[in-house]
């Protein structure tokens, strides 16, 4: 069965926490129109502070992504891959994975918070917003509201 997904990823400083700039950033789209060839490969747009937040696109291959993918039953099984390296925010309790039916999609986000090596540079956070849907899709599938969210975004500070 085909699958289809978009990996978005918002990156900022510190810059952006408040003010004008944290209103441009929260603009910032969670689902765009995919390209015409977008499955079997993930649609990758990234996102940054320094060009305003305007989305750049590309293509991978589904392996490279960071999301565990696997069908079983009719369904397919998505879960998130987070390295205990990138765990900021702390994360208590991980949420279980989504099964999804043919025809079915999943909003599944994650944030981080990093320093430097040394500590010499300020923090930077990103938000990773994966779009999946099981089955064919239309181009404008990732724009509506999902049929099943999943917030994993916890305090940056």
């Amino acid at each position: 069965m085909e699958i289809t997904v978009q990996w978005i990823r918002t990156t900022w400083t510190k810059e952006s926490r408040g003010g004008d700039a944290a209103t441009l950033r929260n603009a910032a789209p969670v689902g765009l129109l995919l390209p015409h060839n977008a499955a079997p490969f993930v649609h990758v747009v990234r996102m940054h502070e320094d060009d305003g937040f305007e989305p750049y696109d590309s293509r991978e291959d589904l392996s490279k992504v960071d999301v565990q993918l696997r069908e079983e039953d009719g369904r397919l099984r998505v879960f998130p891959k987070v390295k205990p390296l990138f765990a900021l925010p702390p994360r208590k309790r991980r949420p279980p994975a989504v099964r999804l039916a043919p025809g079915q999609w999943v909003r599944w986000q994650l944030n981080y918070r990093f320093s430097s090596a040394m500590g010499i540079r300020g923090w930077t956070y990103w938000l990773d917003t994966f779009n999946v849907a099981y089955g064919p899709v239309n181009a404008d599938v990732f724009l509506a509201e999902p049929p099943v969210f999943i917030d994993e975004r916890g305090p940056l500070r």
